[in-house]
């Protein structure tokens, strides 16, 4: 080998060495790199929505997600995103004192010394920024310009929010509303990004309202819970969830938004239930569930069951303030588009047992108008509520299996409502916004008891219920 080509091949070697030195120190280039990979922060980075949220008990690793979403989108290296140079984004703090411990130290530890073009200060020195409090920071952005990182604090004021145009807006934990609600105006112009990292503590507030329940297409949420942090030891886990009360487990851990009574179906998770649409096989098409109303909202789904005898919402029609006429004509489009199966010219449905009685301000009953409309609706439905609810929950969260009961990502109003749907006093839900929720348990009670798995006994439990089934007799025989 001439002189040349060793010479090349040593720089070559010794490149790659200083490459390797260099990111050992470089925490971003190492993040989610390696043995262990958190795959709820990649879904969170990979999501092209507007504005996200991550919902995490403590120490599921959601803080360091908004962390990283600053710093990639700062210098310029989004690996999910279009890149622009010149970013102008705040990262936002109930106080200065937790920004210091919380915010300000996860961005710090992520840039490195020669990105950093200025630090201004609050209080402190900018040679010792983790110790005292960073007005802003100026860093350097790969295109060749400079972003700019503000660090808000809410204890500030609203008017502290004012007049600023913005690329992005970074939430560690849940702001006042007026404070939310001004940020969304900065980066409105700039078509820009908002998204949130916090442990819902305050109940079912305006972020419950605003994002959780929300449907709309640019406003995603992601639950993060303990079990999805590969970096936290598993005893540890076990031991904090042993001596948690259960309404602490829900927030602290699961990152679940609670209140006095609770939801109904805690088992609904939207990463297992929530499905992308697919076409669905004709034979898989099962039924049609109503729950009728006219001033309130009408709900109809379509339910397919597949041969494992899992159930798919595919489809829903949801409309309030509409007559019979209205409903049957949308229940037919639905059906034509679907290709749904029809039984000598008409389409079958279960409806709620109240559509059969007839009202002193109508000869008919909305049974009878539906057939006039062609579609044949079956009132007979086991309306058991509390029944309902339990076999719902084992669909929901079976023994054998993740899931049985899946939703397509279309069925916005059920969506809507099984997140939200709550206990009230007593054993009864609360009867607000319920519509979907009627319909669901119709078509789950219609179907045959999902039968209980069977429990294997070993030979020295087999012998030891024949002991008690013998002293049981002896017992009696005494007696």
């Amino acid at each position: 080998m001439d002189h040349d080509k060793i010479k090349k091949l040593l720089n070559e070697y010794y490149t790659i060495k200083d490459e390797i030195y260099n990111r050992k120190d470089d925490k971003l280039a190492n993040y989610n790199k390696g043995k262990k990979i958190h795959l709820k922060q990649l879904k969170f980075h990979k999501n092209k929505a507007r504005n996200r949220w991550i919902f995490g008990g403590n120490r599921t690793g959601k803080t360091e997600c908004g962390a990283v979403e600053c710093v990639w989108l700062l210098r310029g290296i989004h690996p999910y995103k279009k890149n622009k140079p010149d970013i102008c984004g705040w990262a936002v703090s109930l106080s200065r004192e937790v920004q210091r411990e919380v915010a300000q130290s996860k961005i710090l530890s992520y840039l490195k010394s020669d990105w950093i073009e200025n630090i201004v200060m609050v209080s402190g020195k900018a040679s010792a920024a983790k110790y005292g409090i960073i007005d802003y920071i100026l860093i350097k952005n790969v295109f060749g310009g400079v972003s700019k990182l503000v660090f808000k604090s809410c204890d500030q004021g609203r008017e502290k929010f004012q007049g600023t145009s913005l690329d992005f807006v970074w939430f560690d934990e849940e702001p006042p509303e007026d404070i939310y609600d001004e940020c969304r105006m900065r980066v409105l112009d700039r078509c820009g990004l908002i998204f949130g990292t916090m442990t819902p503590l305050k109940g079912l507030s305006y972020i419950y309202e605003k994002i959780y329940l929300s449907q709309d297409e640019d406003t995603w949420c992601l639950s993060m819970e303990w079990a999805d942090n590969p970096f936290l030891d598993r005893k540890e886990i076990k031991r904090l969830s042993s001596i948690l009360s259960q309404s602490e487990l829900e927030s602290r851990r699961y990152g679940k938004f609670t209140d006095n009574f609770g939801l109904v179906y805690p088992e609904f998770d939207p990463d297992v239930h929530i499905i992308e649409p697919f076409s669905v096989p004709p034979e898989w098409q099962e039924n049609i569930s109503i729950d009728p109303g006219l001033n309130n909202p009408l709900s109809a789904h379509w339910y397919a069951v597949d041969y494992d005898s899992n159930i798919y919402v595919v489809a829903e029609h949801y409309e309030a303030k509409r007559d019979i006429s209205y409903h049957a004509k949308k229940i037919k489009e639905i059906c034509d588009k679907l290709g749904w199966r029809r039984k000598n010219g008409r389409i079958e449905a279960l409806i709620d047992s109240a559509a059969n009685q007839k009202t002193l301000a109508a000869s008919k009953s909305v049974c009878e108008l539906f057939y006039e409309l062609g579609i044949a609706v079956n009132p007979n439905v086991n309306k058991d509520i509390f029944t309902g609810i339990q076999r719902v929950k084992r669909y929901l969260k079976p023994i054998d299996s993740p899931a049985k009961l899946y939703i397509f990502k279309n069925c916005v109003n059920m969506i809507r409502e099984i997140k939200g749907y709550r206990w009230a006093e007593g054993d009864v839900p609360k009867k607000i916004a319920d519509h979907s929720m009627d319909d669901l348990r119709y078509f789950i009670m219609s179907r045959p008891e999902t039968p209980m798995l069977k429990v294997q006994y070993n030979e020295f439990q087999k012998d030891e219920k024949k002991l008690i089934k013998k002293l049981n007799r002896n017992k009696k025989h005494f007696n």
